[in-house]
């Protein structure tokens, strides 16, 4: 076994193991830990039971989600960083159950609370009280002090923004009006981020966790391997399309660097790559994956539901914007390589990816029949659930075929069970359930079969702790949502944009993506979208710019805030792998990006990029080829390297020549495309001549 097989199969170094995702997880064992996982196991079997057959009213779901949140959140992750590790103290196991207890209120006294909608009782204000602060008390715990600020800020104009000056002052609100709008409706934490968080998200996360743990990771390394590791700066390369195959089945950025640069930044750092490089091209290629289809960030299911339209018209919308990311990192990877003169792999030490997916050619069924339903006009909900349990019936069947001595046995047993699977077109989810049971029972009379079983119970409890931060940022921002909407406190901000938009739409463009990077500092990308898309893309939609591009742009710069320090999360995770400053990593994976930044506005002035608007195949060839010579000419002045290096007046040349084919005003493309032909001409002609001299 190779070097790089060591790499593609091992585990995680310890550094990587210290730095969670989300805060710092308690180390526990014994009874608790058994707890834990059966909790883990509760939790996503509720989850999936409730994608299957839908037993309750939206609100309860949405109210016991976030009951099985917060235990989890207090029994793994400490209130306080200097917090004994090894034990959960008497207060947090009385969070946990006063947490889970008071998700069952909803339920009990459904028919009571619509009755007395507007007006609740003492207890009802105790107990949204609790809860509310509960959710504080956990979203600060998992994903630190911003976003709790961020909420509470809005939470104290809700109470009190009647003592504020002029345009900022609102009329006034009791604390009941407010508990009332936080917790016993759908405005609150309980509004459409949780729901969204209780059905689609968690079941994508699910799927995710399956195909990781049936050996999904291995294959995409393989297969990146395989067709560029050889080509110069080939092992940045393959970590840009490890990262992207990884995004199709992954919707966080953040996981994303935690499971493909495991392999990935090591490698680079043996071909001559610094620390630093090697981490941010790992967090810039994995943030793609949220915009990555077809299971692109919890975001994009977010804004189908908030939009109305169907979650295929997000995926129609992000496609070339997605492709265009990576083009992007690909690019500056291959100028850095060049400024650098970093050569590839050696040939010999490259799988060969044509073998690779002759082994494992099974593990992309699951996402293709996942794909085909999407586009099939299927919901979601059904697609996540049909795509999980595909995934659960090969990593049984495999299991059980393995078993089987004769080639003729393994062909007969997989038709059977293709067979059995298939009357899910007339019998529903029950056969399925059925033939996944018996996989199931018979994975027990097999060698390894244990083994396999316990794949399945360890993706389901995976799953379960990935949905942690998700799902409760998904609730705290419901604070803002229910503020927003109970205040109307969005229409100023709103208008202020639009004001500005008169005189530019350029300006009111820049104005929304310094909100994005500026909110982005201190929280996640989900937050970030709802609270920028409810205030910002109702304006950027009256100023003319196409409803879905106007949330695009908004989630776009949403993901780009997640590589900019001083919080920069997907940067702090790769720090943990290549072993240097998470600032650093920031700075230079934003550099990496930068070309990408030209993607939302070339798509605002000409919505063909994003297939919206009444668009047409000539159109959206020539927007894609005017957005690849942008990101080229981009590219070359951020890196100061294109065939040679640059210097400073030919970057300054470069970066104007990308601005013109940009803007979209009159003549700017002819000058655009004059400038291109001008600049590589010269920059060929200089490069004969040094090679002459």
């Amino acid at each position: 076994m190779s070097d790089l097989d060591l790499h593609a199969h091992g585990h995680a170094p310890a550094d990587a193991e210290e730095f969670q995702e989300h805060g710092v997880q308690r180390k526990l064992g014994g009874k608790t830990l058994k707890l834990i996982v059966a909790f883990s196991l509760l939790f996503s079997t509720y989850q999936l039971i409730v994608a299957a057959f839908s037993p309750l009213s939206s609100l309860v779901i949405r109210s016991l989600h976030v009951g099985f949140l917060l235990p989890l959140i207090f029994l793994l992750y400490p209130a306080f960083k200097g917090s004994k590790l090894s034990q959960v103290p008497w207060y947090d196991w009385l969070f946990a159950i006063t947490g889970f207890a008071l998700s069952f209120y909803h339920w009990i006294f459904e028919a009571d609370l619509i009755v007395r909608a507007g007006d609740p009782s003492t207890a009802d204000m105790v107990v949204g009280t609790i809860m509310v602060v509960m959710v504080f008390e956990a979203a600060r715990r998992i994903l630190g002090p911003a976003l709790p600020i961020v909420c509470g800020t809005f939470l104290a104009y809700g109470m009190f923004g009647q003592y504020l000056p002029g345009v900022l002052a609102h009329r006034g609100y009791g604390f009941d009006q407010i508990v009332g709008q936080l917790y016993t409706g759908t405005e609150g934490i309980f509004g459409i981020p949780t729901m969204v968080s209780a059905t689609y998200i968690f079941l994508f996360i699910l799927f995710g966790a399956f195909l990781e743990h049936a050996g999904m990771i291995n294959l995409f390394n393989s297969l990146a391997l395989g067709l560029v590791g050889h080509a110069k700066g080939g092992p940045a390369k393959v970590a840009v399309i490890s990262s992207g195959f990884m995004g199709t089945i992954s919707g966080s950025g953040v996981a994303n660097v935690l499971t493909v640069g495991q392999f990935t930044i090591p490698l680079m750092k043996r071909f001559g790559y610094t620390s630093v490089f090697a981490g941010a091209v790992e967090a810039t290629a994995s943030m793609g994956g949220q915009i990555m289809p077809p299971v692109m960030g919890a975001v994009a299911f977010i804004m189908a539901e908030t939009l109305n339209v169907p979650y295929v018209e997000i995926v129609k919308a992000a496609v070339i914007p997605a492709v265009l990311y990576y083009c992007t990192a690909f690019w500056m990877v291959h100028l850095e390589a060049g400024r650098a003169g970093l050569s590839g792999l050696p040939k010999d030490q490259c799988p060969n990816p044509w073998r690779a997916l002759k082994e494992s050619w099974y593990l992309v069924l699951p996402l293709a029949a996942l794909v085909g339903m999407l586009f099939h006009g299927f919901t979601p909900m059904f697609a996540g659930i049909t795509g999980l349990a595909l995934t659960a019936i090969l990593i049984l069947g495999a299991s059980i075929a393995a078993s089987l001595s004769k080639l003729a046995f393994r062909y007969v047993f997989w038709v059977a069970v293709g067979l059995a699977a298939a009357t899910f077109t007339k019998w529903g989810i029950y056969p399925v359930l059925a033939v996944i049971a018996v996989l199931a029972l018979g994975c027990l009379q097999v060698k390894g079969g244990m083994k396999t079983l316990h794949t399945i119970k360890m993706s389901l409890v995976d799953g379960a702790k990935q949905a942690l931060p998700v799902g409760i940022a998904c609730a705290i921002v419901g604070v803002i949502i229910g503020v927003l909407t109970l205040t109307g406190a969005a229409s100023s901000f709103a208008g202020f944009i639009l004001q500005v938009g008169e005189t530019s739409l350029f300006l009111s463009l820049v104005l929304t993506m310094l909100v994005c990077l500026v909110l982005g500092m201190g929280i996640p990308t989900i937050p970030n979208y709802i609270i920028t898309s409810s205030i910002a893309a109702p304006a950027l939609l009256k100023l003319g710019v196409p409803l879905i591009v106007s949330h695009m742009f908004v989630f776009y710069f949403g993901i780009m805030a997640d590589l900019t320090p001083p919080v920069a999360l997907a940067a702090f995770a790769a720090a943990s792998i290549a072993k240097d400053s998470p600032m650093k990593i920031g700075f230079k994976a934003t550099q990496i990006a930068i070309a990408g930044f030209v993607i939302p506005y070339m798509a605002v002035y000409d919505p063909a990029l994003m297939l919206q608007g009444q668009w047409t195949v000539p159109a959206v060839v020539y927007v894609v080829v005017k957005a690849l010579l942008a990101i080229t000419l981009w590219g070359a002045a951020a890196v100061g390297f294109l065939l040679t290096p640059l210097k400073p007046a030919e970057r300054i040349v470069s970066a104007i020549a990308a601005l013109m084919l940009v803007a979209a005003v009159p003549l700017t493309d002819e000058i655009g495309f004059a400038m291109t032909i001008a600049f590589f001409g010269w920059h060929v002609w200089q490069k004969r001549r040094l090679a002459l001299a």
